[in-house]
């Protein structure tokens, strides 16, 4: 039974990427990328055979460590990574309980995060293998850590498996795992700095954590090879008694999935509550605002464009305080209100065959173009706002305030105007409904990249009054330019988005049964 689900594993697999190519394609940059993460780790294990015993065991015990929290954070933030072996799946099949938890363990092997874990802890053995004695050492340990890692997500899975089979906990999940990427320069920044600042620390910290749950399997190699044998026994049988521990809770917990599987339908909730329709006027305008402004607190395709903006600000501040320039915060106003504009330049996309709604109930254009400008300006508004003040903060020149907030404001509101008409006229590829936001999905991908990048320079065509004052204050240094941008950017970008959104109405009303047969078919 064991051998027949490592079998289902590996067919499963080959099926997925016979099925679709880019999975293929996603799996052969994910093993090179790991590749060369792997091949780093192993290369450096090795090197630490000639290395200070401490030194080495300080650096395999705070490594090992940083894996096991790992493996049990990942299966949280990405609930549904891995589901070609779910438990659920399993419900109907009389398997004997040790041999399912044995063939998942194994499964759990064959995979890139699996393989990695296994090669990198057994590349402890070349760090230790001063004596043949501390080599089997470490190589037991080893063998104990990769499926104490394993055992240990597939607890923390099977823990929270009403939170994996929640819409609304997958969609942040997805969103969550996205911040750390944005901030990898001042995480690695800060996580080095902290170890220089307490490198004398770190010894003595990995040394108590090799006497827990967390670290004894990986020191055992290390304490063989120091001569402390007593030392690495204790730690082995502590290794074993987590291990043994996590894979009764595992039972326990999988057991009682296998009785009672998750819910993942929807919840009854009441409709007395009309939400953000009870406060919008009871217009055609207000009911698509009320609608558009749901989508960005609900739909994680909005929500993405709005967590990137403040990880946008986190990471200009910790440029700034790298360079000592903090001027280059200006830019953080203008910068904002441009991708807040221009995030609804897809919005009809992003409906895809739901646009029906519109067309079914005959909304006018204008009436759809002003509702969904309107629901993004009363997010957008504020945040741009606080971004071009919060600067002059840092920077004390709070004679470019005005010229700042002058531009920002030409560029939103002149960016919605442009929006409307571009979202009413072009189809782009975006993520479908209930994908990740972050999936660029197959189709149309030169008209996106022009429309996209024509989009922008017609954009810096109608803001050339703004920038034209701002150079004139540059050059002069005359603060009348910077009211006068000020303005220039309330007046005109006012007149612009109105005319855009007529523009925009008109166009939607001409083409919009060829706009809905266009989305059904990026479908």
């Amino acid at each position: 039974m064991v051998a027949h689900l490592v079998r289902l594993k590996l067919t499963l697999l080959r099926n997925g990427l016979k099925r679709s190519p880019w999975q293929l394609v996603g799996l052969i940059f994910g093993g090179l990328y790991a590749l060369g993460i792997l091949g780093f780790l192993v290369a450096g294990l090795i090197a630490l055979r000639g290395a200070e015993a401490e030194l080495a065991q300080t650096i395999i015990v705070l490594g090992g460590v940083a894996a096991l929290i790992g493996w049990a954070i990942l299966p949280i933030v990405l609930s549904a990574a891995d589901l070609t072996l779910d438990p659920a799946r399993f419900t109907t099949s009389a398997i004997p309980m040790p041999q399912l938890l044995t063939g998942l363990a194994i499964g759990g092997l064959l995979g890139i995060p699996g393989a990695a874990t296994a090669i990198a802890a057994l590349a402890t053995v070349a760090t230790w293998s001063q004596t043949v004695l501390s080599a089997l050492g470490a190589l037991l340990g080893a063998s104990i850590a990769v499926f104490t890692c394993i055992v240990l997500s597939k607890v923390v899975t099977s823990a929270t498996v009403s939170l994996s089979s929640s819409r609304k906990f997958k969609d942040a999940s997805g969103i969550i795992a996205f911040i750390p990427l944005m901030l990898l320069g001042p995480i690695f920044f800060f996580v080095s700095q902290g170890l220089q600042d307490s490198a004398a620390f770190l010894p003595d910290f990995a040394r108590i954590l090799s006497w827990t749950p967390l670290g004894a399997t990986w020191s055992v190699g290390g304490d063989l090879a120091a001569g402390n044998v007593g030392a690495a026994v204790v730690k082995l049988v502590v290794a074993l008694a987590t291990l043994a521990l996590l894979t009764w809770a595992w039972k326990v917990l999988l057991a009682r999935a296998l009785v009672t599987p998750a819910y993942s339908g929807g919840s009854s909730k009441s409709s007395k509550k009309l939400g953000l329709f009870g406060v919008f006027p009871g217009t055609p305008t207000g009911a698509v605002a009320a609608r558009a402004l749901t989508y960005w607190f609900r739909d994680p395709r909005y929500g993405g464009s709005l967590v990137v903006i403040p990880l946008l600000a986190v990471l200009l501040v910790f440029q700034a305080s790298q360079s000592g320039n903090f001027e280059i915060l200006a830019i953080l106003g203008p910068l904002t209100a441009f991708l807040m504009a221009w995030s609804i330049s897809a919005d009809i996309s992003y409906d895809n065959t739901a646009f029906a709604l519109h067309l079914s109930t005959g909304v006018s254009g204008r009436a759809d173009r002003l509702g969904r400008a309107w629901a993004c300006l009363i997010l957008s508004a504020p945040v741009v706002v606080i971004f071009a003040v919060g600067p002059f903060f840092f920077t004390g020149s709070w004679e470019w305030l005005p010229m700042v907030l002058g531009l920002s404001t030409g560029v939103l509101l002149s960016g919605l105007g442009l929006s409307s008409v571009v979202s009413a006229r072009y189809n782009v590829a975006v993520p479908l409904p209930g994908d990740s936001p972050f999936k660029k999905p197959p189709g149309n991908t030169a008209q996106t990249l022009l429309v996209q990048f024509a989009g922008m320079g017609v954009l810096l065509l109608l803001v050339i009054p703004e920038i034209a004052l701002l150079i004139a204050q540059s050059v002069t240094g005359q603060v009348l330019f910077g009211w006068l941008a000020l303005a220039v950017g309330a007046i005109l970008g006012g007149v612009l988005f109105s005319v855009g959104v007529r523009l925009g109405g008109r166009w939607l009303d001409a083409r919009g049964p060829e706009m809905l047969a266009q989305l059904g078919v990026n479908r």
